[in-house]
């Protein structure tokens, strides 16, 4: 893999001790088989439970097996009592302005993960949430369900699309990643790592994108709330309640309003990591 620069600083991908040791597994598998052929089905056996393995792991959005993965702000934000309000999956020209405006309302700042096919259809929008001081990043370029099972062309293929559309139109090319339903397999943060991006899950999520109360998604996104946290809620794809207003546009004041009392600041992930 290719050496990447930050801050003058060359460096080179680290695979994760898991992905190491599965690398080490299928390379010791030929010569098990050959040296033990009485054996030989170990082998196999071993391979297949390891794939089980990675595949559990890829569909657990909060690990850190397969790469580094932000899962909290750091703790100088966490000082600045930061935390980062996240929407993916837009943007959605009815939604997303409504959001845009609770935002502004509170003083708050957001950052929106962006589908890049998305992002294309609405340009005005999406240099509308830039414009407002928003952050925009990338969130793949056409949210594919079959995004975690891409080879590294693919990877490479999508996230460079995106990457390229949203430079295009914000003129600032994305920091930080977040994979379509949050999965991902072991082949993304070599990828990731090439490009000089960043993977970004989150601390707490509301799915305010399943039909529920409003009550429920907000005290998920509360309970235990603190500086620090990183919030996952969604301006695309959003539930809507029996009145059919989008959940997200009951829920976003009263988190606002919860932020508020609690002393703590709504900023982008550029501003919360990379000051």
């Amino acid at each position: 893999m290719s050496a990447i620069v930050h801050a003058g600083i060359a460096s080179r991908w680290r695979p994760s001790a898991l992905i190491l040791s599965s690398v080490v597994l299928h390379v010791a598998a030929i010569p098990f088989v050959v040296l033990l052929p009485e054996h030989w089905a170990w082998a196999p056996v071993a391979i297949a439970a390891n794939h089980v393995l990675l595949t559990l792991v890829g569909m657990w959005p909060r690990s850190r097996l397969l790469g580094p993965n932000i899962v909290r702000l750091p703790p100088a934000a966490v000082a600045r009592n930061e935390v980062a309000l996240t929407f993916d999956d837009g943007p959605d020209p009815e939604l997303t302005p409504r959001v845009l405006d609770i935002l502004d309302a509170h003083g708050a700042r957001a950052t929106f993960f962006c589908i890049a096919e998305k992002a294309a259809r609405h340009p005005e929008l999406t240099r509308e949430i830039v414009r407002r001081g928003h952050a925009v990043e990338n969130h793949s370029n056409a949210h594919e369900h079959t995004f975690a099972f891409l080879m590294f062309a693919g990877l490479h293929r999508d996230l460079s699309a995106a990457q390229s559309t949203i430079l295009e139109l914000t003129g600032r090319a994305p920091r930080f990643f977040r994979p379509p339903m949050g999965f991902r397999n072991p082949l993304l943060d070599p990828v990731l790592h090439d490009m000089g991006l960043r993977l970004v899950s989150w601390t707490r999520r509301g799915y305010d994108t399943n039909p529920r109360h409003v009550a429920s998604v907000a005290e998920r996104l509360e309970a235990g709330l603190a500086a620090g946290a990183i919030l996952l809620m969604h301006d695309g794809h959003a539930a809507t309640t029996p009145s059919g207003t989008p959940v997200v546009l009951e829920v976003l004041p009263r988190l606002l309003d919860t932020l508020q009392r609690r002393g703590l600041k709504p900023v982008t992930l550029p501003q919360a990591i990379e000051p």
